[in-house]
């Protein structure tokens, strides 16, 4: 090991990667993802799909999640900033309905391990933010799921500054509360 740092989170499965970077007056050089590392770590999966997304300050994705095919993701930015957050969906779970998160961006390089049965969503503070993810099942578009961003039940407390106006997808603006999952 060596290569990455690894720290865990308040919520068991969620973990917060570090990789090293090896940088000189010529700029750095980062290993990403290496399996060997990873398991190590305690994130042994097999990923199958990577994806990326472009978006402008404000714009606040999610929260998202897979319902009959839930994925683990490994997230991060490859430029700009983003508050990225998880929130525990697991049934049985003691966290269940809590949430973390963490800045990533291009400067920190911290990548954010999420397992399945979370959702998902992240803000851009940055100006625009390329973010980047890899998961360990395809994408399925009708097993989708979500739960509306600011779901007083889940409280999430995101960095809005006053003066910014956020953009949401008109299916974001629309996702009930965590309640409306209970069966």
């Amino acid at each position: 090991m060596g290569k990455i740092k690894v720290t865990t989170c308040e919520i068991e499965g969620l973990k917060v990667i570090e990789p090293t970077v090896f940088g000189d007056e010529r700029g750095y050089f980062v290993e990403t993802y290496n399996y060997k590392d990873f398991a190590e770590a305690g994130i042994d999966c097999q990923f199958v799909q990577d994806n990326q997304s472009s978006s402008k300050k404000g714009v606040l994705r999610g929260l998202h999640f897979q319902k009959e095919f839930p994925q683990d993701k490994l997230v991060r930015v490859v430029s700009g900033e983003v508050f990225d957050v998880a929130v525990d969906l697991r049934e049985g779970s003691s966290t269940y309905g809590k949430w973390f998160g963490v800045v990533l961006s291009a400067e920190n390089k911290k990548q954010f391990f999420i397992p399945k049965n979370f959702a998902h969503g992240f803000l851009v503070l940055s100006e625009t933010a390329e973010f980047a993810y890899k998961c360990t099942d395809f994408y399925h578009p009708n097993d989708e799921g979500g739960i509306i961003w600011n779901d007083p039940d889940i409280g999430i407390e995101w960095p809005i500054p006053k003066d910014l106006e956020l953009v949401l997808s008109e299916k974001d603006k629309k996702w009930e509360g965590i309640s409306s999952l209970k069966k």
